[in-house]
């Protein structure tokens, strides 16, 4: 049970550390400059409906739902509009999840709580 919970703890920590703050290159003449985006998950826990702010726009992004053990639970192939996407779990258990976003424009990886 231990080693379940430390394997969840290293998982989100990995994931969070990489998904919330996508890092974004500008090159100037002699200066690289990194800025974070952030996105927003929310409501965090959920129970019908996850929404996410922040993405880029794009005619399609490969959208997948992973529980705590890795296995997808959800997938789907969206159009983002207006930097949002809202996603239905309504018919997920209650639970840690993990949201992956892969689009040309950008991935993500977030996670949420299923009440």
């Amino acid at each position: 049970m231990k080693t379940l919970a430390t394997l969840f703890t290293i998982l989100f920590l990995v994931c969070n550390s990489h998904a919330q703050d996508t890092p974004m290159h500008k090159t100037g003449h002699s200066t690289n400059i990194t800025t974070k985006k952030k996105i927003k998950v929310f409501p965090n826990p959920a129970s019908n409906v996850v929404n996410i702010l922040g993405l880029k726009n794009t005619a399609k992004a490969n959208i997948s739902v992973m529980d705590i053990y890795g296995n997808t639970v959800l997938s789907h192939q969206w159009e983002i509009r207006r930097n949002a996407i809202s996603i239905p779990v309504s018919s997920l258990d209650a639970g840690a999840y993990i949201i992956n976003v892969h689009s040309n424009e950008e991935k993500i990886c977030t996670k949420f709580y299923k009440q």
